[in-house]
């Protein structure tokens, strides 16, 4: 395994060195191991660190000056990943591990995610539904978000619900959000996805609609004070092939499912596409009102930008929005207040 960096070499070092533009990552040891970034496709692409000194390695990237980007190192011999001893800061990938992250000069969090004790808050509750011969495991949980008004209040179905609690904290944005009359008041049904059976529950699933038609809709219609779907506001949403599955939801049921938010979708690949990409080809394009992001960093932008431009083609009402992030919540959670304004705006 390579050494691990040196702190005495300089008592100030951290990583990254930013100059303008530049992020130049630092390591010192008789070998360097591999890098690997959103920048890069992760493990797709690791990237060699230069020898520039005595046993001191480095590698620089130009990135936006408002980027937010993950990374981790890997042992070349083993495969094994290394956290960067120069960079305290570390964030979970979601895959049982942590990558380190940091922010170009004029990128930050979002405020949004700071919790005030002066804005009214929402309540959260944790329910289990059983999830029948539809998904894999018997039971699925859901979570409720029930916004701090009393009148009916549109939903929104969120893939991936857990995560996007956790990991981009959801519901503090929407009462903030809410709080400061930048969107109207709605309610959310948070579902848990398959774990290991993710990517076959959320690639285009007929089952998986069936879950959400059959029982988190009936779950959150029993607790929460709904407008009726009829009256347009219904939501769904998911980031990666949770935004691929929420378009597909609301293609299969636009007459309940009006507004789309798809974070980072998987829809085109160099050889492949998903089948939703054939229902937009293929079927009239139904009233609802779509809202795509990616990250200028992310592995699948350009899928994303062609799905754009084939919805426009076949003139669904669709708005898109790149930023300078990569793959992940983080990135999503910063920017997720623009989707959420404009499905739900005032």
């Amino acid at each position: 395994m390579p050494a691990h960096p040196q702190l005495v070499l300089d008592g100030n070092l951290r990583n990254p060195i930013l100059e303008g533009n530049n992020a130049t990552l630092v390591w010192q040891g008789e070998s360097a191991p591999l890098l690997i970034d959103d920048l890069h496709n992760w493990d797709d692409s690791p990237q060699k660190m230069l020898l520039v000194g005595n046993e001191l390695w480095s590698f620089s990237m130009a990135l936006p000056f408002d980027a937010y980007l993950e990374y981790a190192f890997i042992d070349p011999q083993t495969g094994e990943r290394i956290l960067d001893p120069l960079n305290p800061n570390r964030v979970k990938n979601g895959v049982n591990g942590y990558n380190n992250f940091f922010y170009m000069p004029q990128g930050k969090p979002s405020s949004l995610v700071r919790f005030r004790k002066a804005v009214p808050h929402g309540t959260t509750t944790r329910h289990i539904i059983p999830s029948a011969d539809y998904t894999a495991g018997a039971m699925r949980t859901v979570y409720l978000y029930h916004p701090p008004i009393d009148h009916p209040v549109p939903l929104l179905v969120v893939f991936d619900g857990p995560d996007y609690l956790r990991r981009a904290k959801l519901n503090i944005i929407a009462d903030n959000l809410i709080a400061r009359k930048r969107v109207l008041p709605f309610a959310m049904a948070l579902v848990q996805n398959g774990g290991m059976a993710r990517t076959v529950e959320y690639s285009c699933s007929e089952s998986t609609v069936g879950l959400i038609m059959d029982f988190v809709l009936p779950l959150a219609e029993e607790h929460i004070n709904l407008e009726p779907a009829k009256d347009g506001g219904f939501g769904v949403m998911g980031s990666s092939l949770g935004g691929t599955m929420a378009l597909f939801t609301a293609l299969r049921f636009p007459q309940v499912f009006q507004k789309v938010i798809s974070q980072s979708g998987a829809f085109i690949g160099p050889d492949y596409q998903y089948v939703v990409v054939d229902l937009v080809k293929c079927s009239p394009s139904p009233e609802i009102d779509i809202w795509m992001d990616a990250g200028s960093l992310d592995w699948l932008l350009d899928g994303n930008r062609q799905m754009y431009a084939l919805l426009k083609e076949k003139n669904y009402h669709v708005k898109y929005r790149e930023y300078s992030g990569g793959h992940n919540f983080t990135a999503w959670r910063d920017d997720i207040s623009h989707g959420l304004e404009a499905i739900y705006n005032k």
